[in-house]
C-alpha cells in the first residue's frame, strides 16, 4: 500500500506541473456540451431530451483524449521501465497510476458536469443521478482505457489503434449510464442501471490492472 500511495502522490505532483494535460480534456468537455445549444437552437425540450447522451458522449470522448498521458511520459523518460523492474507488484503500481489519472482528468468532469446539466435544462433529481453515473462510470473508462494504452504505448502513432481498442469496450458504460439519466428524467426506477455500473466498476478494479501490467511488460520487452 505504501508503493500504491507513493505512485499516486508522484503522479499528482507531476500532473500539477503539466496543467495543460488537466485543462485540455476539461475544456473539450465544456466546449462540446456548450456548442450543442448553439447548434440546436432555442429548443429547451429537445435539449433536455438529448442531454444524457450529450453529456455522456462528451465525457467518453474527453476521457479518450486524456488516455495517452497515462503512461506516455513515463515511457519517454524511462520511468516506466523502472516500474516494470520494481520488486513491487506491477498491477498495484498500475492501479495507483490509474487512480491518479482519474483524479486529474475524470474527477474535474464530475465536478463541472452539474453546471453543464443546468445549461441543458436537467432537473435537480436528474442531475443527482447524472453525478452517480459519472462517479461510477468515469473510473471504468480510465481502467479499461489503461489496457489499451499499455498495448499501444510503444507505438509512435497509436492513437487510432487505441481508439479502435477501447471504444467497443466503452459502449456498455455509455448505454447504462445514459439510460439511467434518461429514466430519471421520466421518473422511472434507475437502480438496475446503477447496479450494473457499480458491478462494472468492481470488475474493472479487480481485473483491469492484471492485463494492463502484462501489456506493459510486453511493450517494454
Amino acid at each position: 500500500m505504501y508503493a500504491f500511495f507513493a505512485i499516486v502522490r508522484r503522479d499528482l505532483r507531476l500532473a500539477l506541473r503539466k496543467r495543460a494535460e488537466i485543462i485540455n480534456p476539461l475544456l473539450f468537455f465544456v466546449l462540446v456540451i456548450t456548442l450543442f445549444p448553439l447548434g440546436v437552437g432555442a429548443k429547451p425540450m429537445l435539449l433536455q431530451a438529448i442531454a444524457p447522451g450529450i453529456i455522456w458522449v462528451s465525457a467518453l470522448l474527453a476521457a479518450m483524449l486524456s488516455l495517452d498521458s497515462l503512461f506516455r511520459s513515463d515511457f519517454d523518460d524511462g520511468a516506466l521501465e523502472q516500474l516494470v523492474l520494481s520488486p513491487q507488484p506491477l498491477s498495484v503500481l498500475v492501479l495507483g497510476k490509474i487512480l491518479a489519472h482519474w483524479l486529474v482528468t475524470g474527477l474535474p468532469l464530475v465536478i463541472i458536469a452539474p453546471l453543464l446539466a443546468i445549461l441543458l435544462g436537467l432537473s435537480a433529481k436528474t442531475i443527482s443521478i447524472l453525478l452517480i453515473t459519472l462517479l461510477l462510470g468515469t473510473p471504468v473508462l480510465s481502467l479499461i482505457g489503461a489496457i489499451g494504452v499499455a498495448l499501444t504505448v510503444g507505438l509512435r502513432r497509436g492513437g487510432m489503434i487505441l481508439s479502435l481498442l477501447v471504444l467497443p469496450l466503452y459502449v456498455p458504460v455509455l448505454i447504462f449510464a445514459a439510460n439511467a439519466v434518461e429514466m430519471a428524467q421520466l421518473g422511472l426506477p434507475v437502480m438496475a442501471q446503477i447496479n450494473m455500473l457499480a458491478a462494472m466498476l468492481v470488475l474493472a478494479c479487480v481485473l483491469a490492472p492484471w492485463p494492463t501490467a502484462a501489456a506493459l511488460k510486453m511493450s517494454m520487452s
